[in-house]
């Protein structure tokens, strides 16, 4: 599929800034452990300065221990991650997420589509912990840029879990299946590249795109997801209960 990542990227930053405010900084952030908003607030920035020295391939200076004013700080990292990508030439080298080292050389434009994803995961956190619970529907993504993102964990970082060995391959593949996105794309975790009918997992699990990342990302159960389970829910069981992505 093809998406703008760069402008994705903008409006989901925008988005999450606006969003910091209206949030209080020691709320808990729902399906994400102990971590408050402060907490991912501060996250979200760091890695979107940790990505900038990658596309630029340097090692940006650090940003400090904090407590940092919420707002600004993350609007300032937030824009170096935005020039750095407009400034470099998506087709040059950068550093990357690879395995079996966790960082190898590859395309700039790999960091496009990664905060993009990594941006939409955590804005729909921040507007979890205001809401006090996660749900379909907070972060008003398209479904085919959720259909991106589960694009991404099932050819990308499902597999750079197990070639960095923080995993073992999944014993029994799962289908995916997007039923809001044109085609109804169908992908299979643990098996990327492979067709269904090759692989001929024992569970099927189908609903929007939306639903199907959030339950991949563990920002909500299957139930809670309201996804259509077909075939033995244990394979779909141990397949979340495995460290699928970062």
């Amino acid at each position: 599929m093809t998406l703008d990542h760069l402008s994705l990227l903008a409006r989901f930053q925008g988005e999450f800034l606006a969003a910091v405010p209206d949030a209080d900084p020691g709320s808990r952030v729902p399906a994400c452990g102990d971590w408050t908003v402060r907490g991912l607030v501060e996250h979200l920035a760091e890695v979107h300065h940790w990505a900038a020295g990658n596309v630029r391939g340097a090692k940006g200076e650090p940003l400090g221990d904090g407590p940092f004013d919420l707002a600004p700080h993350y609007a300032a990292q937030a824009a170096t991650l935005r020039q750095a990508l407009a400034e470099i030439d998506p087709d040059s080298e950068g550093r990357v997420l690879a395995h079996p080292q966790p960082m190898g050389p590859g395309p700039v434009r790999f960091w496009h589509r990664r905060q993009t994803h990594e941006t939409l995961v955590h804005l729909h956190d921040l507007l979890a912990a205001t809401a006090g619970a996660g749900s379909v529907g907070l972060a008003g993504a398209a479904p085919d840029v959720w259909a991106d993102t589960v694009d991404e964990v099932v050819t990308v970082l499902q597999p750079r879990q197990v070639g960095l060995g923080r995993m073992a391959p999944l014993r029994h593949p799962v289908a995916l299946v997007a039923t809001d996105v044109s085609g109804t794309p169908v992908w299979v975790l643990g098996a990327p590249g492979q067709r269904a009918d090759e692989v001929a997992p024992d569970v099927v699990v189908s609903g929007p795109a939306e639903a199907l990342a959030l339950t991949l990302w563990r920002r909500l159960t299957p139930a809670e997801a309201e996804l259509t389970v077909e075939g033995d829910r244990a394979d779909l069981e141990a397949a979340l209960a495995e460290p699928i992505v970062p």
